[in-house]
């Protein structure tokens, strides 16, 4: 049974930090594409950022975020810096098993996903 768990979220200032945590099980992790997104209230889920081999940001957040994984640990990381209030969503990890370098970037290409958590960025 895959599981992913995340962790992290939180309520904090403009310009502050967070770091999420995302833990894997019930699946070879070193084989999968990881991903975070986020889901604002009332707003589509969009894409952040992925890694595999490689990683990949949406425009929003390059610079300002930094996703890292730990295979000997099955975690993916977002490390979320100079948050802004618009930055406000539920985050969600998701996997995808993949063999290849492409960048998946929708929603629709994730297998699994996680039960999310709240990240709220005042002003």
């Amino acid at each position: 049974q895959v599981q992913l768990v995340e962790s992290g979220g939180g309520l904090v200032q403009a310009g502050g930090s967070l770091r999420l945590s995302c833990a894997a099980s019930g699946l070879p992790f070193n084989r999968y594409t990881m991903g975070w997104f986020r889901q604002a209230p009332g707003k589509e889920r969009e894409f952040v950022a992925a890694v595999r081999w490689s990683t990949f940001y949406t425009d929003s957040v390059k610079g300002r975020f930094t996703i890292s994984r730990d295979n000997a640990k099955s975690t993916i990381y977002l490390q979320m810096d100079s948050l802004k209030p618009e930055d406000t969503a539920v985050y969600f990890c998701a996997a995808v098993q993949s063999s290849d370098s492409r960048t998946y970037s929708s929603a629709r290409q994730y297998m699994y996903w996680g039960q999310g958590t709240q990240v709220t960025v005042s002003s």
